[in-house]
Order: C-alpha cells, then structure tokens, then sequence
C-alpha cells in the first residue's frame, strides 16, 4: 500500500519568549495558524528495517538527518512496535528554511500516517507527546488550525478560527539561522512583546482587525541587519494593502494579511517577480488534520 499525506505550513501570528529554561532552551508562547501551503508527503512500506527519504529537492537529508525520518524513528521506539522499513517521498512546496515549519510538517505527516495505518487507538495527545520528542513544532503539525502554543511549543491550547482573510507569503532568498537568533535574544532589552491575551480576545469576537495589530513576533527585534530584506517586504505589504505584516517563526519568510482576495492576488503579482517564492494562501482548519 501507499499512503500519501499533506503536510500544511504554520504562520506565528505571534511569537513572544519568556525566558530561558534550565535545560537550554527557551520558554515561548505563540499563537499560531495553519495554512493551506502544503509539502505532499507519501509513505511506502518495503521489506526490512531500513527508513529511507527522498525529495524534489538534492539536497535534503535522505536518511536519519531528515525529520521525516526521525519522526517514524520515534513511533517505533516509543509504540514498542518492530520497526518496519519505509520509503518516504517529499514533495517540497513549503519553501525550506522560511520559519514556516515545513520540515517539521512533513515529520507531523508520517506520524499521522504511522498512527492510521498501526495504532488506530492511539489518542492524539500520545502522538503529540511522541511529536515533542522529533520536534519542538511537531506537535502543532500534528493538530494544525488556530492554537496557542506555549513551552517549547508542546502545551497547545485550541483557539477560534480566524474570520475569513487571505494570507500572501513572502520568502526572500535567505536563510536565518535559528540559534544565532535565540542567541542574540536579551531577555530585557525586547523592546516590545506581543499582546497576545488581546489578540486571542480578537479571535475570539471574529475580529479581524483587532487581530491584525496584534501580530508581532519578537525576533524582529534582534534580526541582524544582514536581513534588511525582511522589512522591505513588510513594508511593500502595507504599501499592496495588507491589514497588517509580520515574520513568521525565526523567518525569514513575511505574511501579509488581507481581508479581500482582489488586493492579496494584486500583491502576489507584485511581489512575485522579485520574489518567486511568493505564494497566495487561505485558512486551513483543524478538521483536515484528522
């Protein structure tokens, strides 16, 4: 049998950190959504052991390096299961490296693949739990819609879905590594952090423009200047009629938010020439994941 699976993107609505934990890594809430930009991610069982990638992309790790393959690494270990070899097929459509949690996804998708086809009982708190332990995005691929995420990211609490808008998303040609931005992150000298009680107070009312001021997404504030391009594209955004912009995840991938398809398609025709990693995207609700 084959199993093929969509692997949907992630936008930081918000993104705010907390502080440093004891075991290195850091404390952050975020609010989180799902859109319809999607890597296709297919999973042949074969005999033997061996878990094997591949992609339409060369240079993507093709065995342990590659999320995917990790994540079918950790059902076996953590089901107790024997291990049971798979070929699994990326299809990259999420550009790499964006702060959109693309890699992240794919992992998401085997795990659910995993679970359908082996451990239809399993809840999907436990395949979350096995998620947090590939990735610290993993487990909101694995629930996808709006959620608000805190910890590392594994504490998700479900929220309303955004009101009807469209997203334009915008990657320049550059990649940010996420530890130099953790690194750089000075706990007291952010200068803003996200209103992020209020913005869920917006989602809550269906309130679109209240949810579009209170986007923001703190490693703006430390992004090197190397990165100029991010806030280029910000301000093109607000120039094409975007309700608001931000940076999504460690970036450096942009989203304009729209509430009319006529002004995001305008925007996209603009931007796209310069930037061919621009895509038109919709709302992807939690439903589709399950």
């Amino acid at each position: 049998m084959v199993y093929t699976e969509p692997a949907f993107a992630k936008l930081n609505l918000t993104l705010d950190i907390l502080g440093r934990r004891p075991d290195g890594y850091h404390d952050m809430r975020m609010v989180m959504q799902s859109i319809d930009l999607q890597d296709t991610v297919t999973v042949t069982p074969h005999p033997g052991p061996e878990i094997q990638v591949s992609s339409d992309l060369p240079y993507l790790p093709r065995g342990d390096g590659n999320i995917a393959a990790k994540a079918a690494a950790r059902f076996f270990e953590q089901t107790n299961l024997p291990p049971s070899g798979l070929s699994i097929d990326i299809r990259k459509r999420i550009p790499v490296c964006a702060g959109m949690a693309g890699g992240s996804s794919d992992g998401a998708a085997v795990l659910r693949v995993l679970r359908r086809t082996l451990r239809p009982d399993m809840s999907s708190k436990e395949l979350e739990e096995i998620g947090s332990l590939v990735g610290s995005d993993v487990p909101y691929c694995l629930r996808g819609g709006s959620v608000l995420a805190e910890g590392r990211g594994e504490r998700m609490t479900d929220l309303p879905p955004l009101p009807p808008c469209w997203f334009v998303v915008c990657k320049p040609p550059c990649a940010v590594s996420t530890p130099e931005l953790f690194s750089l992150v000075r706990m007291k000298r952010l200068r803003f952090h996200p209103r992020t009680a209020e913005l869920i107070s917006a989602l809550e009312q269906g309130d679109l423009e209240g949810i579009a001021v209170r986007l923001y997404n703190v490693f703006e504030d430390v992004l090197p200047r190397r990165y100029a391009q991010v806030f280029e594209i910000k301000g093109r955004f607000l120039e094409l009629g975007a309700m608001a912009a931000s940076m999504t995840g460690s970036g450096p991938a942009v989203f304009g938010l729209f509430r009319d398809k006529p002004l995001a398609v305008q925007a996209l025709e603009i931007l796209r020439p310069q930037f061919p990693s621009t895509f038109l995207c919709e709302l992807v609700g939690r439903a589709v994941y399950n």
